[in-house]
């Protein structure tokens, strides 16, 4: 993912309206990314694999962790005033 397409929304509750399942603690974060759709599995699972890698380094195990993946076809999106099916992007999809 190219540096300058690292997007991110935080969307935080406070405690009281934050409900941990019972075998997690109170760290337990949700990942969500959307992408275009073309990229292999085996390049969305090292992605994962990165993921859960850095925020151990921020202090939240793999069992406070869930990550969801959903892919869209580019002529689903809307980027810059044109389906993104119609943009020329500086980095690959294909991967």
């Amino acid at each position: 993912m190219p540096a300058e397409k690292r997007f991110h929304r935080f969307s935080t509750l406070d405690p009281e309206q934050f409900i941990t399942p019972s075998d997690r603690s109170i760290d337990y974060t949700i990942v969500a990314v959307s992408i275009f759709e073309g990229r292999s599995a085996a390049t969305k699972k090292d992605f994962i694999r990165q993921l859960i890698s850095n925020v151990a380094n921020i202090g939240v195990t793999p069992n406070d962790l869930e990550i969801t993946i959903t892919e869209t076809p580019r002529a689903n999106w809307g980027i810059l005033g044109v389906p993104a099916d119609e943009l020329l992007l500086n980095y690959a999809v294909e991967v």
